[in-house]
This record gives structure tokens, C-alpha cells and sequence, in this order.
């Protein structure tokens, strides 16, 4: 019997403001708060919320046949706590069912295992915090930001103490071989690996809607009787997707909804197909070999690797910049310094400046809120300017850095001093001008009185 693994990934970013080389050293609030709360709201209406409840209606209706996995970043959760509690909350009432596992990953949906170990624990472990604290359970199964993985950061992942970890069923890693066994990391064969069945998964988050499709419609009994005519010998099919496939990527009308809701009900029905848990199957099955990843893949774009976010110039002057910091980062205990640390580091900033125009250039657009990957390079850049500015004070190194902080203090001692005595002119003027009206009505009244008294004199 083959057994189905759905998996979804939750993740939204922080997205900045257009944030100018005028306000830095002067402003160091970096978000659009209307465009993630616009954002949040629209997807937990459209996505979120009707997704969840669909899940928890059929979760209960099939009584323990149907599993499905999810990772959420930290960065996606705590939007939920500011935008749409009500979407943490309905993801809370899937984790009482038991029917449902949630994944560790980067805590902020980061590129930090490309650089640093000990950055990358950190980040994991306290993602895995964040998920026990929330679900009540501690995560067993690691995925890393966009199923980025080769044989060291696995051997890494493993150290960590998770039994399985996912990734792409890249073809050019696979070769004939396929994915729909367990495989294990080629230095540490205690980690095993899922593979993402790309096909399949592609057919449900790119193709379904696509009327020019040769498969369009794709139902539910027929993507059942695809997985159905698989090699008897092949033991598990992974469809790894966003969980924003249905009802944004794919819009309610096209019927994605109802699939989803009818693909267990097919499947079950042939009793040759169950649902597992990614650490069920890392449980149950035994991997039939190792898989060798040299180098890292990814599940984005028709490569598979990781051009989408460290392909340029601009984006590896990013990357490199950003985590030249991370000495300074280890000393700092500022906790505003430490979030913005974290949303600076969401993998969406170096996508955003990706110079793809060609087969993924439509995919990469739509992810964008910028009109063009120069504008998403030099905003992000000022902003890293200031967050560098701000760190360096708080953690000085070098007496430069020390000069420069302890200028930026005097400037800034300079500035409030000097709108002190702003105010206190203000309050002067005003007391000035108060104390000249009623000045002015007294002579008034006192030429007037004498002016009477003259002219009784007279009479």
C-alpha cells in the first residue's frame, strides 16, 4: 500500500515601507504595516480560515485516516498574533485533533544555514520552542527554508536531533531513480530524507486552474487513479506545496476546494492508498538508499537551486552584508534590534530582487511588491544601513564604530536639547501674548473710566 504525505508551508514576511536614503540615521521604523495587514487579512479570508476549517471538517469526517503536516514561520505567526489571532486559533483546533504535525524550520523563513551553524541552530531551536509552546508538541521532522538541503546542512540538521527532514525530488539529483521512497542523508544515514514528488505537487499549486492545461480539469478521481497506476514497488507520494494554493494561488472558483475535500474520499475508497505524517513514514518505512546532494537544491524555479535568491550581484552583496553582522549580533540584547534582526532576514527580501525574466519571471512577480528588483536592492539596502548604524552603537567593536556612537549620542543630545528650548520659546510667546491682552483691556477700561469721570465733572 502507497501512502499519501500532503504537507503545506505557511509563511508571510514583514514587507518594508519605501524606506529613502533621506530617513536613514533618522527613522528606524522599516514596515508598511497597511500592506501586511491588507495582505494578512485578505489571505486568512481567502486562504487561512476556509482552508483550515475545510481540513478540520474532514480530518474529523475520515476519524484518523487522513493526515496532513504543516511548517509556519515565526514570522507568519506572529502576523497572525497582530492581524488574524482567529487563523492561529483554527490552527490550534487542527492540532487538538492529533491528525496533524507541524515541522520545525528557520524561525524567521531564513538563508542562515547557507552561513552560520550556530545561527542556524539558534533560529531552528527557537522555532521548535514555538511550536510547543503552541501545539503542544515539540517538533520531530525539520524542513528549511524553501526545502533548501544538501549533505552537510542535513548532517547538520541531524546533529540537531531530528529523525527526518524534506527537501526536492530534483531530477537532477535523482536522475532514474524516484521520489516516491524514503532515502536517507549520505553522511549521516540516521536522518531520513522525503522527497518532493514535483510532478504531482505542481499539478495541484501551478496547473489546476490552467484552462490551456492538456489535464484541465483535474478531479479528484482522476488525480487518484495518476497515483494509483504508480510502480507497485514505490511506497510513498509527497505533495509538498504552499498552503496559499487554496483559495489564493488558486482561486475558490476553480474549484480547488472541493478537490482538496474529495481527494481523501477517492483515495480511501480504492484501499490501496493511506495518509501518513512525514515522521510516520520516517517511522514505518526503511530508506532504500542514500540520496547525494553536494551542492544545495531548492524547490523554487525550473533549476532547483538557489538562484532565486543568491543569483546576482545584488543579492549576494545582500546576503553577505546582512550576515557580517552576526559578531555583533551575538553581543546585542536590545530586543527591538534582535526583531528587526529577525524580519531582515526572511529569504522573501533577496527573492523580491531576483533578475529572472524569463520562464519563472511571471512566479517571481507575482510574489513582488516591487515594480522592479533594483528598487527591492537599494530599499533594503537603506534599511540595513540603519539597522548597521543602530547595532553599531549598541555593540560597538572598533574605535571608529566607538566615535561614530558616541557622535550619533551627542547628536541625538544635541537634537533633544535643542527642541526643549523650542518648546520653552513656544510656552514664552504664549505666556507673552496672554499676559499683552488682558494688559491692553485694563488701559482700555481705564482711559474709558476717565473719560466718564470727565465728562461728569463737566456736568
Amino acid at each position: 500500500m502507497k501512502t499519501i504525505c500532503f504537507y503545506f508551508q505557511v509563511h508571510q514576511p514583514f514587507r518594508f515601507r519605501r524606506y529613502r536614503f533621506f530617513d536613514i540615521g533618522n527613522d528606524h521604523y522599516y514596515y508598511d504595516d497597511y500592506t501586511n495587514e491588507s495582505v494578512m487579512t485578505k489571505v486568512a479570508s481567502k486562504c487561512y480560515i476556509p482552508a483550515n476549517n475545510l481540513l478540520l471538517k474532514m480530518l474529523k469526517a475520515h476519524k484518523g485516516k487522513f493526515k496532513v503536516s504543516f511548517s509556519i514561520s515565526g514570522l507568519a505567526i506572529e502576523q497572525f498574533q497582530l492581524y488574524a489571532p482567529e487563523v492561529l486559533d483554527s490552527f490550534k483546533e487542527l492540532a487538538d485533533t492529533g491528525m496533524v504535525e507541524f515541522l520545525a524550520e528557520t524561525y524567521s523563513h531564513s538563508l542562515v544555514s547557507l552561513k552560520d551553524k550556530d545561527a542556524f541552530r539558534s533560529q531552528v531551536e527557537a522555532h521548535s520552542k514555538l511550536m510547543e509552546e503552541l501545539f503542544g508538541k515539540r517538533p520531530q521532522v525539520f524542513r528549511n527554508t524553501e526545502l533548501i538541503y544538501s549533505d552537510l546542512l542535513g548532517e547538520m540538521v541531524a546533529d540537531m536531533g531530528y529523525k527526518a527532514m524534506l527537501t526536492e525530488g530534483a531530477k537532477h539529483i535523482l536522475g532514474w531513480k524516484s521520489p516516491n521512497f524514503l532515502y536517507c542523508n549520505a553522511i549521516n544515514p540516521r536522518l531520513k530524507v522525503l522527497l518532493k514528488n514535483y510532478k504531482l505537487s505542481d499539478d495541484i499549486a501551478f496547473r489546476f486552474g490552467n484552462k490551456s492545461w492538456s489535464e484541465w480539469p483535474l478531479t479528484a478521481p482522476k488525480f487518484v487513479d495518476w497515483l494509483k497506476k504508480l510502480d507497485s514497488r514505490e511506497e510513498v507520494i509527497n505533495l509538498f506545496m504552499d498552503y496559499e494554493t487554496f483559495g489564493e494561488h488558486q482561486d475558490k472558483s476553480t474549484g480547488i476546494f472541493e478537490f482538496l475535500e474529495n481527494i481523501p474520499i477517492a483515495a480511501l475508497k480504492t484501499k490501496e492508498l493511506s495518509f501518513s505524517t512525514p515522521s510516520e513514514i520516517a517511522e514505518s518505512l526503511q530508506p532504500v538508499a542514500p540520496v547525494s546532494v553536494p551542492h544545495p537544491i531548492s524547490w523554487a524555479d525550473e533549476e532547483r537551486d538557489l538562484t532565486a535568491w543568491l543569483g546576482n550581484e545584488m543579492q549576494e552583496e545582500a546576503f553577505n552584508k546582512l550576515y557580517a553582522l552576526l559578531p555583533k549580533i551575538a553581543q546585542c540584547n536590545d530586543p527591538k534590534l534582535l526583531k528587526d534582526w529577525n524580519f531582515l532576514q526572511s529569504s522573501d527580501h533577496f527573492y523580491y530582487m531576483c533578475t529572472k525574466f524569463f520562464s519563472d519571471g511571471d512566479v517571481h512577480a507575482y510574489f513582488n511588491p516591487y515594480e522592479t528588483p533594483y528598487q527591492a536592492f537599494i530599499n533594503y539596502m537603506n534599511v540595513l544601513s540603519d539597522f548597521t548604524i543602530r547595532l553599531n552603537a549598541a555593540v560597538p567593536k572598533s574605535g571608529l564604530d566607538q566615535e561614530i556612537a558616541n557622535l550619533t549620542e551627542v547628536l541625538k543630545a544635541k537634537e533633544e536639547k535643542i527642541k526643549k528650548m523650542e518648546d520653552e520659546i513656544q510656552k514664552l510667546r504664549k505666556r507673552r501674548m496672554s499676559s499683552k491682552a488682558p494688559a491692553s483691556g485694563k488701559s482700555k477700561a481705564k482711559a474709558v473710566s476717565s473719560e466718564q469721570l470727565a465728562v461728569s465733572s463737566e456736568k
